[in-house]
């Protein structure tokens, strides 16, 4: 098979589909790869690294849709390039449809076989593509917030960890998956104090198990979380259901009870986001304020640490990826965790919690 590799054209979105090593495995199993020249730079993946393990290298993005079987990206396709796929291509990368409806049409009217890393699931439940980029990204959320906690940044002005004498920070996780651990780790280890809410008893039970006394954990209801969210200095909604529009868990109403210069990092967000005020951004533009509320909902965080991100994904998607250019298409019906990545077939929208989201496409 002939993979591509296209660079990724979002806003400062250094990742890249392949590392040199991923490619050198396709290679080594008879396949041929065509990367986008300096598709690999923004991970210090020159040209040459990428020839000397048996690429090929193609001078615009446009020569890769043209010529390649499969696309292996990072971030949803723009609609500069879901209008250049076609019916005889597998696209391979993050899609998060649900929130995205003139993608996911884009991508039906091309007619091709579309695979989504974030609904691929594993023999216990998780969904194992996402895993890696939840991992960056929850540590970020606490990096991040903790520097827009400061007060040039529209912050409190305060340190996350405070000083002897002084409170830390008071930080509000929702949801206790992959991302919110990950958060929950970054924030312990920074001093704050830490809280983290989840509606899986089972799943708190875990929390407290790992983390003993260093945070508190809550069951989520509304009326609870209103009143932690009064008290937070930095709120981090770390909220997934699988392929589905993210829940709306605080309100427009709620940010005035808030303190002033409190932050919210929306992680969220490329799939809607979980707080009613969140709006996607980018890192030339992370934050916005809203009612001395900053927010912050960059869609593609883990797009800053891109050499962490690429390598960590890579270790995810490569036996997936190597079944895809072994087998093609048939990789689907051979393999059930795989098949649960399928979102667009033949120009029809076919994962479901897509399909509740986005209703008739007449009505979208």
């Amino acid at each position: 098979m002939l993979v591509g590799v296209p660079k990724e054209i979002k806003t400062r979105e250094f990742r890249v589909g392949l590392v040199p090593s991923s490619v050198a495995e396709l290679v080594g199993r008879g396949h041929k790869v065509l990367v986008e020249t300096n598709a690999g730079a923004g991970i210090g993946a020159g040209d040459d690294a990428y020839r000397a393990v048996g690429a090929e290298i193609a001078a615009t993005a446009a020569d890769v849709f043209a010529a390649a079987e499969m696309i292996v990206k990072v971030k949803e396709p723009q609609p500069s390039e879901w209008v250049q796929l076609s019916s005889d291509q597998i696209l391979f990368t993050y899609l998060h449809l649900a929130a995205d409806a003139p993608q996911a049409y884009g991508l039906v009217d091309s007619g091709c076989t579309a695979i989504a890393y974030e609904t691929i699931t594993d023999d216990q439940g998780g969904l194992p593509l996402l895993a890696p980029m939840s991992e960056v990204a929850g540590r970020l959320a606490v990096v991040e917030g903790a520097s827009h906690l400061k007060a040039n940044a529209g912050g409190r002005g305060i340190l996350i960890s405070g000083v002897p004498g002084t409170a830390p920070a008071e930080v509000v996780i929702i949801g206790g998956g992959v991302v919110g651990v990950n958060a929950a780790k970054m924030a312990v280890g920074l001093g704050a104090r830490v809280t983290v809410f989840d509606r899986s008893v089972p799943r708190l039970r875990y929390l407290s198990d790992i983390f003993g006394n260093a945070i508190s954990t809550r069951y989520s209801n509304s009326a609870v979380l209103a009143e932690a969210v009064k008290q937070a200095d930095m709120v981090i909604g770390a909220v997934l259901i699988p392929g589905a529009s993210a829940p709306q868990l605080i309100t427009r109403a709620q940010l005035s009870g808030m303190k002033p210069g409190a932050v919210l990092v929306d992680v969220a967000i490329d799939q809607g986001g979980c707080f009613e005020t969140s709006k996607p951004t980018t890192h030339d533009d992370p934050t916005y304020i809203i009612d001395d509320i900053v927010h912050y909902c960059v869609a593609n965080m883990p797009g800053s640490v891109p050499r962490t991100s690429s390598e960590a994904l890579n270790n995810a998607t490569l036996p997936h990826v190597l079944a895809l250019a072994d087998k093609g298409v048939a990789a689907l019906d051979d393999d059930p965790h795989l098949m649960r990545g399928l979102n667009v077939r033949k120009g029809e929208i076919v994962y479901q919690a897509v399909l509740d989201a986005l209703g008739s496409r007449s009505a979208a």
